[in-house]
């Protein structure tokens, strides 16, 4: 089964963008500065900040459906990132290197399978989730921190 793994639209976060920390902080955003490699995971490139980077550090809602699993969660946004074009099939690397819990839900967001995988063994746990008829798309989380980090679509 085919699938396209997508980042969020820059273009979300043009407001916040050239913002000074004082207006970021108005808006509960934080302005921080990539000190390694990797540890600071674009939700829009999906690519791992390089030290010396800044990046926003937000509040974003991933799953804004009226369902009891409505959720939000800290998010990197690079300052300079530019839409992922990630290829049908393919993994980016900021995922293949971490722990991910991946979640199946349906059109309306109610929770229908979930499951956790190493990233370099991600495709056949996306494969096996997206056959499910029921299944709309998926959540990719960071296991351990628990943050959103991309979504999965049949392709």
């Amino acid at each position: 089964m085919n699938f396209q793994i997508t980042g969020l639209k820059r273009a979300q976060f043009t407001d916040l963008i050239g913002l000074s920390d004082a207006e970021l902080a108005g808006r509960n955003v934080r302005r921080v500065l990539a000190d390694r490699h990797p540890g600071f995971p674009c939700r829009v490139s999906l690519v791992d900040a390089q030290p010396g980077e800044r990046l926003l550090l937000l509040n974003y809602e991933h799953l804004p459906l009226a369902s009891p699993y409505r959720a939000s969660h800290a998010i990197y946004v690079r300052e300079n990132a530019s839409d992922a074009q990630v290829p049908v099939n393919e993994i980016p690397p900021v995922l293949r290197t971490r722990l991910l819990s991946l979640r199946a839900f349906s059109e309306d967001g109610m929770l229908l399978d979930a499951d956790v995988a190493e990233g370099a063994a991600l495709a056949p746990a996306i494969e096996r989730m997206l056959s499910g008829t029921a299944v709309a798309f998926l959540h990719l989380h960071n296991a351990r921190p628990g943050c959103y980090a991309a979504r999965v679509d049949r392709a």
